[in-house]
């Protein structure tokens, strides 16, 4: 292998670990906006995030076959994900702010940074691959670029009207709404009617049978046990993808949870509140059932 395509190589590893970090960071967003042109604006580049991800995936298989780019761009480039999730401040974002319209704007300042990020590490991968002479590469990082920019002005024109919306409930007494009630609860009503194949967390979905998606469906957030439950009454309609849904499904211990880490969800846990430990301890029981999480919800219960 060349030096060159080597160089090419670690540039889509590292485009493609952020646009996995991004996934995760953007579905903890969506659970804590309420519904409207923001909401759907964040809704809408989840799916095209995803849609990155698979597209660059699929370039490294083709310049290095039989590699796994999933596994090296988690691995190899580790730095690109933690300097996303630093932006992100993840998973305190979730939990700042003094209501839920300036927990929202904290989060698309965020939004804001994590995209210029993506959009300085995709006009890098253009020039790279251009002056390579790679033109596959270079036309598939030009037109993620694109849509990059475009969300990085949406979220842009949308930060003074959610300052606005933090004037007139923390200065003027008129909050909008609750985020455990409005920004949660709708993200999930939304995303049960607008179900389709494209959409769901589980890849290549018609394909699986019913056991395999079950035993796939405790990793999932909320909002992805919505969508698929939704897409499968609408199809399949099976008894044991249903049944493994219904017995998922509940409230999360605060917005944005299902898509926490252990060392993320341990990070809050350690702020001492015993209520929230319990929370978490009955959630994890039930869904992903993660031993260093329980571990440590254990402990703070035990000492608070």
């Amino acid at each position: 292998m060349s030096s060159s395509q080597q160089k090419v190589l670690q540039y889509l590893n590292e485009a493609q670990a952020m646009e996995h970090a991004l996934t995760r960071e953007l579905q903890a967003q969506i659970a804590m906006t309420p519904g409207g042109a923001y909401r759907t604006g964040l809704e809408t580049h989840l799916a095209e995030t995803r849609r990155h991800a698979e597209r660059v995936g699929r370039r490294l298989e083709e310049l290095d076959p039989g590699s796994n780019p999933v596994m090296t761009a988690f691995g190899a480039v580790g730095g690109a994900v933690v300097q996303v999730l630093a932006l992100g401040k993840t998973p305190f974002n979730l939990l700042r702010g003094s209501g839920g319209e300036e927990k929202v704007l904290k989060n698309a300042k965020d939004a804001c940074a994590s995209e210029a990020l993506e959009i300085a590490t995709y006009t890098a991968l253009v020039r790279l691959a251009t002056a390579v002479e790679d033109d596959a590469t270079a036309t598939l990082a030009a037109s993620i670029l694109a849509e990059e920019e475009k969300m990085l002005a949406r979220v842009m024109r949308e930060i003074p009207k959610l300052t606005d919306a933090v004037v007139r409930a923390e200065v003027k007494g008129k909050p909008s709404y609750e985020v455990t009630e409005t920004g949660a609860a709708d993200a999930v009503k939304d995303a049960a009617r607008t179900a389709s194949e494209g959409d769901l967390a589980i890849a290549r979905y018609d394909t699986l049978t019913a056991e395999e998606i079950a035993g796939r469906l405790a990793d999932l957030s909320q909002i992805d046990l919505a969508k698929i439950d939704a897409y499968e009454r609408k199809g399949q309609n099976r008894t044991t993808v249903l049944s493994r849904i219904t017995s998922l499904q509940g409230p999360e211990p605060w917005p944005g949870y299902d898509e926490l880490t252990v060392g993320e969800v341990q990070a809050v846990l350690s702020e001492g509140d015993d209520e929230r430990a319990g929370q978490v301890r009955e959630y994890e029981r039930t869904h992903k059932n993660r031993a260093g999480i329980l571990k440590t919800a254990q402990r703070e219960t035990t000492t608070a």
